[in-house]
């Protein structure tokens, strides 16, 4: 077989343009900068110990103290050797600087689905770029989720291998398929993977129907059958991940709740109020057709200067400089969610080239396509639909697991640059006269000029402009009524502003490229100049509203980004001790519970995590949110990090109370249920009670305490996997450890002089255990099973996918010969 250069040649400048294009969105990165990610720099400092330990030792410790008292580190850092398809997603992630590496892996996926869907190659070269500038995937990117933006670069390429498995092309099918399906949860965002599972359910319901039609049951019965064995083969690779995630859900904010009195969900999954807080607004969905139909983004600008707000502040002696602050970073949103980056914009040449589908676009393909976009958009309502979401998330599959509904988004923008790709397909393949097209066309001008062009003239007609809580208080800005009432009306009055220049904005998108279109059709213009002139038209679109949400001020210097992690003379203070013991950060931006910065430096009561244990989330609502000092000396928190009265600055103060690592309590009393042991800790003495629940009777045994006060217990050796204490007394005694229970006696493990020992519960979410009499070392080792077997199965699985790969590879080289 000899190799076409003249063939591939298209296919590499499609490469090179999408590089050109990542390369000059994001220059900076090309210039030595950083995005400052907030996520990232959380994960950073998150990450801290378990990564210093395994530079250490080369050793994944799986556990970590640094953040809630101790946690699973499996959500955050570790390595995983026998997974081949993660080291290939390591080296993809390096081809260019971060992010335009993301933003090249995003044109690559869609282009791979758009050439396998039958597109031209500058169609698809369009659509790559419609979908990885679309502003709701390029909103991710400097909120720091690289990993939602990962999976969405390598779902278009999984479809790509499914969609081929269902056309017959079995084994180059298997091959994409097990290839991307590695890929895709390589970038461990379960709950975009989630979503696309939903997608292509819909999408294999469609193809079986035609098939089954066609009387191609064989056909259908293969294709399922090797799609399913590929995607094992591909998340085979995971298994040690998959597993380990799958056991530590249970025991998360995503699992079920022991507290009866509590309103979390009883079948397990996250409170529906939090796993809905972001919802997007029914009318907010304008935004996939016109940027700033609710205000864009939380903090806009409202106009600056020219401003009707910047006029009324300054007429009301508001300072200029400090009215110019206000108006350029102003309360411009007025949508239904607490707050957000920026809007859902699919593009108007997209919406327009999307809904001209839906019209001439024929086949099941568009259909699945269709109903998707607004299935999932109304989905993206979240708790202002409950009728359809409240539904789901009782009743479907694991919905209950996640949060933030409105990420979904960047699904619908999927739906809608395929089938709007498709129908520039069937025109090229067509090439049908414009009297054909006429009526779709006029239809599909309509529903986006059309509707562009009534919400430009008419904008008051359908909205206030105000949120609900606007509507029934109005705004407190200067505390003069009258004044704040002008300020309000202005601001409304600038809301009114920014929709009609968008909505023009938009119309004059759809009308140029309907007229491209136009004469394209009429032979008027060839494919070299339409496609050329159509693909600018649409960075223009993009690019242009995407800088208003993700541009150049959002990169820092490398000497900038290491002074995030600067110790503060507080940090340095607490340093001093090397000693083990827990800080409480009370300076933390985002609060001590949803804040990591204090984890990079010292183990943290606080951190930054979207799945922390369920128990101990119960005893931070419960407990250390009433200031409960006494669950506080438990956990041994021996510093206090707070602001200085007069400077606010962070200063250390020193508890004397902490309990230290270990101790043996005089007495302990058996509880009936988790709401008796939650309610034992509302007044006590950790150091003199210890409430055991009474399921861990057996391993309490029938100790009778007898209390000496020469009887010692210390910690001597600390590793985030590996704890030892020595211990010393006259008679058996129970102790308590300042260690976080978690899967006590399965993950981990408990010796004493080497004998394993089994371990149990008590204050809700500390560890006991009886101690013998005499002198003896006790050690905790984490052991998680997981990890043991699943690293196994992974190297089973990553050599099957290298014998599919080259399988798949030699089969093609020879059908060619």
């Amino acid at each position: 077989m000899q190799f076409s250069f003249k063939k591939f040649l298209p296919h590499l400048f499609a490469i090179l343009t999408f590089m050109v294009l990542a390369g000059i969105y994001a220059a900076p990165a090309f210039q030595g900068k950083k995005l400052s990610q907030h996520d990232v720099t959380m994960a950073v400092a998150s990450a801290h110990e378990v990564n210093e330990f395994k530079q250490a030792t080369g050793i994944d410790p799986w556990w970590t103290d640094s953040m809630f008292g101790g946690m699973p580190s499996f959500m955050i850092a570790g390595s995983y050797p026998n997974n081949y398809v993660g080291q290939i997603g390591v080296v993809l992630n390096k081809v260019l600087p971060a992010p335009a590496n993301l933003l090249l892996l995003e044109m690559l996926g869609m282009y791979l689905l758009l050439l396998v869907l039958g597109a031209r190659v500058w169609a698809s070269v369009l659509g790559a770029i419609a979908y990885a500038f679309c502003s709701y995937n390029m909103l991710i990117i400097p909120a720091g989720h690289v990993s939602k933006v990962i999976a969405l670069a390598y779902a278009p390429a999984l479809a790509a291998g499914i969609v081929l498995c269902f056309r017959g092309k079995y084994l180059v099918g298997a091959a994409l398929t097990a290839l991307f399906m590695g890929l895709e949860l390589y970038a461990n965002h379960l709950q975009i993977t989630y979503y696309f599972v939903l997608l292509m359910a819909g999408y294999a319901l469609v193809e079986s129907i035609q098939l089954i039609r066609a009387g191609k049951v064989k056909q259908l019965v293969i294709a399922l059958a090797v799609i399913g064995g590929a995607s094992l083969i591909g998340a085979g690779n995971h298994t040690m991940r998959l597993w380990n995630n799958y056991v530590y859900s249970k025991e998360t904010i995503r699992g079920k709740s022991e507290l009866t009195s509590s309103n979390k969900q009883s079948k397990g999954g996250l409170d529906r109020d939090y796993a809905f807080g972001w919802s997007y607004g029914v009318a907010e969905s304008g935004t996939l057709l016109i940027p700033n139909f609710h205000g864009g983004a939380s903090g806009a600008n409202l106009g600056g200067a020219k401003s009707e707000t910047y006029k009324t502040m300054t007429n009301n002696g508001v300072p200029e400089e400090s009215a110019l602050q206000f108006t350029e970073r102003g309360p411009a949103y007025w949508g239904e969610q607490p707050g957000t980056g920026g809007p859902a914009y699919a593009g108007a040449i997209i919406c327009f080239l999307f809904v001209l589908g839906a019209f001439i676009v024929r086949g099941g393909m568009k259909w699945w396509l269709l109903s998707t976009a607004v299935l999932f958009t109304m989905l993206s309502w979240g708790k202002n639909f409950e009728t359809l979401n409240f539904l789901m998330f009782d009743y479907f599959p694991m919905y209950n697991k996640f949060r933030a509904i409105t990420m979904i988004l960047s699904l619908v923008q999927f739906a809608m640059v395929v089938l709007a790709i498709l129908a520039l397909k069937q025109l090229a393949d067509e090439k049908p006269s414009f009297e054909s097209l006429k009526k779709p066309l006029i239809y599909s001008l309509a529903l986006t000029a059309g509707v562009s062009l009534i919400f430009a003239l008419l904008p008051s007609l359908f909205f206030s402009f105000k949120t609900v809580a606007e509507a029934q208080s109005g705004m407190q800005l200067t505390g003069n009524q009258g004044v704040d009432s002008q300020i309000f009306s202005s601001i409304v009055a600038d809301r009114q502003s920014m929709l009609r220049s968008d909505a023009f904005r938009s119309l004059l998108f759809i009308l140029l490229a309907a007229g491209l279109l136009w004469a394209f059709v009429t032979n008027k213009i060839k494919e070299i100049v339409f496609y050329p002139i159509l693909i600018l038209l649409v960075v223009i679109d993009l690019f242009s509203v995407d800088k208003r949400y993700f541009n150049n001020t959002a990169f820092i210097t490398a000497t900038e980004m290491e002074e995030t992690f600067t110790p503060t003379p507080a940090d340095t203070q607490i340093l001093q001790d090397k000693g083990h013991y827990r800080v409480f950060d009370g300076v933390a931006g985002s609060g001590f519970s949803n804040d990591a910065r204090a984890s990079y430096f010292h183990n943290s009561i606080g951190g930054y995590h979207g799945a922390k244990l369920r128990r101990y989330q119960e005893i931070i609502e419960q407990q250390i949110a009433k200031n409960n000092m006494a669950v506080l000396n438990m956990l041994n928190t021996k510093y206090f990090i707070t602001p200085n009265q007069q400077t606010q600055a962070p200063i250390v103060q020193t508890n004397p109370d902490a309990c230290g690592n270990a101790w043996f309590v005089n007495e302990y009393k058996m509880v009936a249920d988790a709401n008796e042991e939650m309610k034992s800790l509302d007044k006590f003495n950790p150091k003199q009670i210890a409430f055991i629940d009474k399921r861990f009777a057996t391993e309490v045994g029938n100790i009778s305490i007898k209390a000496d006060s020469t009887n010692k217990i210390e910690l001597t050796d600390y590793k985030p996997n590996q704890v030892t204490y020595q211990s010393d007394a006259k008679t058996e005694q129970l102790a308590v450890f300042s260690e976080i229970f978690y899967r006590g006696n399965e993950d981990w493990k408990a010796y004493v002089d080497g004998q394993y020992k089994p371990h149990f519960r008590v204050d809700y979410i500390l560890r006991g255990m009886v101690v013998p009499a005499g002198k003896h070392t006790i050690v905790f080792k984490f052991e998680p099973e997981s990890v043991r077997v699943g690293n196994k199965i992974d190297l089973v699985a990553s050599l099957m996918l290298v014998a599919l790969l080259g399988l798949a590879l030699f089969a093609e080289v020879k059908k060619k010969k």
